[in-house]
């Protein structure tokens, strides 16, 4: 309920906390600027655009009592709690700069709040009910901070990324992948025969994508095991380890264990769920995938209905936390470049949030608050939608080498075929690392680093000449809200 919700009679009468009717939320005590956070609490900073007429803080306090204890009028059984305790409280109130109407607000939460290990229970409270209360035009939550008390409540990524590479036996470099193409309407048979094509060229994984589960066309026993045909036969043929992220995604759990099951029992170091099968499902999941020694690659799938505005819903930023925290070993990220959003620096924040133990406020990277891990493990950023060789000098200034790149179309659409097509991309990886490692900038000196490396390499010429000059280059829709200062 919003204060020009109140006549001046009943503001009058009002007197207390405990005055009876109706109330503003500010006035219960959800509003306290003076409030200095403990070291223990959840924070969370929401972007507000309250409804004309509706001061800011009336409208951050209302989010706070209704992501934590309030309803709509004064009831008497607070008294049988420690309500000023368990109380969420709008601490701090900003104009977001350039955005005029809409307002960041700081709100704490006790940690008493949440369930241990459970971010059903924390996103329910957090965004469960406030997105749809009226005297909001709009909210967006931005970031939130999770105290490492309540960081270690969770276990976290089932091997993280050291751990993973000591699996694979691969070091010192990206990891490379790609998506199965086209991702719908191939058999098992030649669905396996592009697996074998892709890791024979020189590729590390290859990917079932988020919509190929068990359709009449091909079902998913059949794909697993064709595709494992792929992956053992590719195995002989190089020497090295090589995966398929096989897709459990199913419609009950019950189907996600047997599916991951067989997907063990044949061998397979790793599994996939999509984003859509919901938070419990990821964990238990994630928890499969500890116990039987198989890595857990999470597609975010469906994830832009609700990241990609920049005035309402929930930044990825915050859906990586969760991930993180929920465990799950990679998670698709963004790519900067490529054919999906991703602003430079919220993809950057997003991959840092994702693989440091440490996390500081960084406002340019869309990053709040401070964040520290408490030793979690790290997740492996994924960038995949629309990326190829003639980008790579990018992709490793920009993400850094624990990453994995996939190249679906620019693996699968070479010309020369889909081996040449891994083996382009693989070569072309290795060149920029060398160049690294010889201490050039890779941004700037990569592209003749490249040109250099397909003189030697028909594949990766081609593939340079094919999409050199492709590019998607449109404005972000979600980027930093801070107004640049001269230095001193």
């Amino acid at each position: 309920m919003t204060a020009q919700m109140i006549d001046g009679h009943t503001a009058d009468r009002i007197q207390s906390r405990w005055g009876p009717g109706v109330i503003p939320y500010a006035q219960m005590g959800y509003w306290n600027p003076d409030y200095e956070p403990k070291d223990t609490d959840i924070l969370a900073a929401f972007r507000v655009t309250p409804q004309p007429g509706v001061p800011p803080e009336e409208a951050a306090a209302a989010v706070a009592g209704e992501s934590s204890t309030a309803t709509w009028t004064v009831v008497w059984t607070d008294r049988l709690t420690t309500y000023d305790r368990y109380q969420a409280k709008c601490f701090r109130v900003d104009p977001v700069p350039g955005s005029d109407g809409q307002y960041m607000a700081y709100i704490a939460y006790d940690i008493d709040l949440f369930e241990e290990g459970s971010i059903a229970n924390m996103t329910s409270s957090i965004i469960g009910n406030v997105f749809g209360f009226k005297a909001l035009r709009a909210l967006r939550l931005e970031d939130i901070r999770i105290p490492p008390g309540y960081a270690k409540t969770f276990q976290g990524p089932p091997h993280g990324i050291v751990m993973e590479r000591e699996y694979l036996n691969k070091f010192g470099r990206p990891l490379l992948g790609a998506t199965v193409k086209p991702k719908l309407g191939l058999s098992a048979r030649n669905y396996g025969r592009v697996v074998f094509e892709a890791l024979r060229g020189g590729l590390d994984f290859t990917k079932d994508d988020e919509n190929i589960n068990s359709q009449p066309f091909m079902r998913w026993r059949d794909r697993f095991l064709f595709a494992m045909e792929g992956v053992e036969r590719a195995q002989a043929s190089t020497g090295e380890v090589k995966g398929h992220y096989m897709n459990v995604t199913a419609a009950t759990m019950e189907e996600m264990y047997e599916r991951a099951e067989l997907a063990r029992d044949i061998g397979s170091v790793v599994v996939m769920v999509d984003l859509t099968v919901g938070y419990t499902a990821i964990a238990s999941m994630s928890r499969w995938a500890r116990r039987n020694g198989v890595l857990l690659h999470l597609h975010r799938a469906g994830h832009s209905t609700f990241t990609r505005q920049k005035n309402h819903g929930v930044s990825f930023r915050v859906v990586a936390k969760w991930c993180r925290l929920m465990g799950v070993d990679h998670l698709h990220a963004g790519t900067v470049v490529g054919k999906l959003e991703g602003d430079p620096n919220m993809v950057q924040g997003y991959y840092d949030t994702l693989r440091l133990g440490h996390v500081d406020a960084n406002p340019i990277q869309g990053l709040l608050f401070e964040q520290d891990w408490a030793s979690l493990a790290g997740v492996m950023p994924v960038a995949s939608g629309g990326i190829h060789a003639a980008q790579m000098p990018q992709l490793l200034h920009y993400l850094g080498e624990d990453t994995i790149l996939q190249f679906g179309g620019g693996t699968i659409g070479h010309p020369m075929g889909i081996a040449a097509g891994a083996a382009a991309n693989r070569i072309a990886v290795e060149a920029m690392i060398k160049a690294r490692n010889e201490g050039r900038n890779v941004l700037e000196e990569g592209p003749e680093a490249l040109r250099q490396a397909a003189r030697r390499s028909p594949e990766l010429q081609m593939a340079l000449d094919t999409w050199g000059e492709i590019s998607f280059n449109y404005e972000s829709t979600d980027t930093a809200d801070v107004i640049p200062t001269p230095s001193m």
